[in-house]
């Protein structure tokens, strides 16, 4: 399986450290914003060719598919961009920053039937997974979801302390990963509520943002974003349940008393970025449906796209 990824990045990076532990999976080309660096990252990962357009990339015949870890006002132009070049394709969360490209894409998909992926990571997390299959046998179900994503991003940064090139977005970013998960778990949202802050002066972006699940069965989530937070950064879950309470932090899982859970066996790596992209390639190989298909993502868009509405009303 021979790969081309596109954003090399401190996203991108990751996925790099993941493939490099799947067997029988090459990354043979890398995409990135400026040459030289991308070229280093190359270099880093044994990587045979660097390019500033992925266009190029596409082109090439040692490409079976494409990861892409671009900023989000790329994602959903450039997954229909990797279909019309005929390859399978994950891009990073979000699918898309407005309904209708979400919606452009699902279509796509099913025209070409090519594999077509989002990452919302959430699904793959060790410590998420854990807990998913409690309640899919029925030893637990969610009452609750209490879920803090914080930053502390008041200029325009990456994960890595470097300026973006672009704007991230708590709604149609950081929220995705929640209602995606919350739905996941506790099953379709009925209801959405949606609060924010004061716009940020220069970003033009809300820094605090307050939303509120309903689902179907009844459970309820409560989730606070905010990239104003000067503290313990990330996102933290904690779901009360009709038999048990857990908190997860991405791949650890402790009780609701901060006892440590063992999640050993749970999966073949306890690196949910790796589990993503083994979940990718697998679907590619047995032609298959990859759980965070764009289908399966697509109810998520459609909650986020209602709370922008409320919102901007």
């Amino acid at each position: 399986m021979r790969i081309a990824l596109a954003g090399a990045g401190a996203f991108g990076e990751k996925h790099l450290d993941g493939l490099k532990n799947i067997d029988g999976v090459k990354v043979t080309s890398l995409v990135g914003r400026r040459l030289e660096p991308t070229q280093a990252i190359a270099a880093k990962y044994g990587i045979g060719h660097a390019c500033t357009d992925l266009a190029d990339s596409l082109s090439r015949d040692d490409v079976d598919a494409v990861i892409l870890c671009t900023p989000t006002q790329m994602h959903a132009a450039q997954t229909l961009q990797c279909m019309d070049a005929g390859k399978h394709v994950q891009v990073e969360i979000p699918l898309a920053d407005s309904l209708a490209d979400a919606e452009s894409v699902l279509a796509k998909q099913r025209e070409t039937g090519l594999v077509c992926m989002v990452g919302h990571t959430r699904r793959f997390n060790p410590s998420h997974q854990y807990l998913h299959r409690k309640f899919a046998s029925g030893e637990a179900s969610v009452q609750q979801m209490d879920v803090q994503t914080y930053f502390f991003r008041r200029k325009n940064m990456n994960a890595k302390g470097e300026a973006r090139s672009w704007t991230d977005h708590l709604l149609w970013h950081h929220a995705a990963h929640t209602v995606d998960l919350f739905a996941y778990q506790a099953g379709p949202i009925v209801a959405a509520n949606a609060v924010q802050g004061p716009l940020h002066p220069d970003l033009g972006i809300a820094m605090d943002m307050s939303i509120q699940l309903k689902a179907e069965s009844g459970a309820i989530c409560t989730l606070s974003l905010s990239f104003n937070n000067d503290g313990p950064l990330g996102t933290f879950f904690r779901y009360i349940c009709d038999n048990g309470t857990w908190i997860a932090r991405y791949d650890d899982l402790v009780t609701g008393k901060e006892e440590p859970v063992d999640l050993t066996g749970v999966a073949v790596s306890s690196n949910g970025i790796e589990l993503q992209d083994r979940e990718f390639i697998a679907a590619i190989r047995e032609g298959r449906e990859p759980n965070s298909s764009v289908a399966q993502v697509l109810p998520c868009y459609r909650v986020l796209d209602q709370l922008e509405r409320q919102l901007s009303a």
